[in-house]
């Protein structure tokens, strides 16, 4: 699900309702361990999760407190917690999954109030209704809503080659995906999909149905409706595609691909711009895989497949999804390790994601529009001199993470032969440490990868000659990808990082020759 940042704040009481994250597919066992532990109490927490969500909140309220869930994941989490609801609370929770033409006769969902029609092209059909607050502001509105999902759908599944949405039978008239039209910018949501109904023989793959604003009003989105439009419908259906392969999939991976979807489908829109300042390009500190409840890293963090993507080709990220998916033939495999797998084709994972962490303090440099992009903060800031040529700190860094240290040469560093010693003492080898070294030099910028043994120390020396060096910067990383699964957390694999909070000593000398 998209979310406006101006929309983004709902009741407090949906704050302490936290999304119960479904279990992400990996190694099977006996039992799945991917089935929620505790399964009660999260059951009985997605369902109190999603009651908040279509509360009838005023839309005020929604913007003075605290941050809405997210509803395509609090939707799913929802419908893998049936099985393990009550007979009075499933029945309550089937009420909240239904289609909106279920009607006003579903008071605890946000069913139609008056009967709808629809429309159908292609692979799509659109549901909407001509009165209430749900009524679109005309059926030109429904038609340009139509084409632009067949637009996507045409991007998506046939020029990008990914599994199509799996069809829902004869629900909503016949097997083409079902599009819902209703008032939802007072909530601050642009849209959601949900899944519905268990692929037979295939634990988690499952069809769906989506809903979307009713007009994207420029009141409530901030941006033109079109525009609107075109990047929720390239971000939502993503979403039902994913449930293709695997609904139950981690949710940072769900949403950042979904996130980068739109830079596909939609790239002259830049409405993901406004997540960056919550990825790794604003926040290079927090991990790749972090699922803010209450924020928007996960967003943001799109920028690790468009730096992917740009340099192994689009086709890298369905390979990624591809490993994930949970159908014959595919890989089974949990987010990260879908990530890592693919990734040891193009150089390995640690070396890929220090050159994605060293981009991030160039962006202009490293990406195709990255001049609109903000730059990675740096941790600390130092100008040696030649009274003054040393210095030394100590960083933490989690997983999947890094952190940087920007140096420049004082004015009197003129001297040609002056270097810059870069000492690393950071944590073992195996907890995936790496660093490289950015520079900006009068004839551009030059990377150079820091070497790091099997204790994690290494040195390399840099030209820092004032008369040829503006900066250099010192990225610190932790390329781990080691967890130990199911604890029910939101990391990879409902787990917890193994190589959290590892220590890096960095001295900097400016040194002759």
């Amino acid at each position: 699900m998209r979310r406006p940042l101006v929309l983004a704040l709902v009741g407090a009481a949906l704050a302490s309702a936290a999304t119960v994250t479904a279990v992400p597919s990996g190694a099977t066992t006996a039992p799945d361990p991917r089935e929620p532990r505790h399964g009660a109490t999260s059951a009985q927490r997605a369902l109190s999760t999603v009651q908040g969500l279509l509360a009838d909140v005023p839309s005020t309220t929604r913007r003075a407190t605290a941050a809405r869930p997210e509803v395509s994941l609090a939707m799913r989490d929802l419908f893998v917690a049936l099985p393990r609801l009550d007979a009075t609370d499933r029945r309550t929770a089937r009420h909240l999954l239904a289609r909106p033409t279920d009607g006003a006769s579903d008071p605890l969902g946000d069913g139609y109030a008056v009967p709808a029609r629809k429309s159908c092209r292609g692979h799509v059909c659109v549901h909407w209704v001509d009165s209430t607050a749900d009524a679109p502001p005309s059926r030109a509105w429904v038609r340009t809503t139509l084409r632009t999902l067949n637009s996507v759908w045409a991007a998506e599944v046939g020029d990008l080659g990914y599994r199509e949405p799996r069809g829902d039978g004869h629900r909503g008239g016949d097997a083409r995906l079902d599009v819902y039209l209703k008032e939802l910018g007072s909530r601050g949501i642009y849209g959601y999909c949900t899944p519905e109904r268990k692929v037979k023989g295939h634990k988690w793959l499952a069809s769906g149905y989506c809903v979307l604003d009713d007009d994207f009003a420029r009141a409530q989105f901030g941006a033109p409706p079109r525009q609107s439009l075109r990047v929720t419908a390239a971000h939502e259906f993503f979403h039902a595609v994913q449930f293709a392969y695997d609904y139950g999939e981690d949710p940072w991976l769900l949403e950042a691909t979904a996130t980068w979807m739109e830079e596909r489908v939609a790239d002259d829109v830049n409405d993901n711009r406004q997540y960056l300042p919550y990825g790794q390009v604003g926040a290079p500190g927090r991990s790749l895989d972090r699922f803010d409840q209450r924020g928007f890293s996960q967003y943001g963090n799109w920028t690790f497949f468009e730096y992917l993507s740009s340099r192994f080709g689009v086709g890298v990220v369905r390979s990624i999804w591809t490993r994930a998916g949970a159908y014959p033939g595919a890989g089974h495999q949990y987010s990260t390790t879908a990530v890592k797998g693919v990734l040891a084709r193009h150089g390995g994972l640690l070396a890929t994601y220090r050159g994605f962490a060293g981009a991030n303090t160039t962006t202009t440099h490293s990406y195709e529009e990255g001049h609109g992009w903000p730059t990675a903060p740096v941790a600390a800031t130092w100008r040696l001199a030649d009274d003054h040529r040393s210095a030394h700190t100590r960083i933490t860094v989690d997983h999947l993470a890094s952190r940087n240290v920007l140096v420049r040469p004082d004015s009197g560093l003129r001297d040609r032969r002056w270097r810059l010693k870069v000492a690393i003492d950071g944590p073992a080898a195996a907890t995936a440490p790496a660093a490289v070294v950015v520079s900006r030099t009068t004839k551009g910028l030059q990377r150079q990868a820091v070497t790091l043994g099997d204790d994690g120390r290494g040195t390399v020396r840099v030209g820092f000659s004032a008369r040829r060096v503006s900066w250099v910067k010192v990225v610190l990383v932790n390329a781990s990808t080691r967890f130990s699964c199911w604890h029910r957390t939101t990391w990879s694999c409902q787990g917890r990082a193994r190589d959290d909070d590892r220590h890096f000593a960095l001295t900097v000398t400016a040194v002759k020759g």
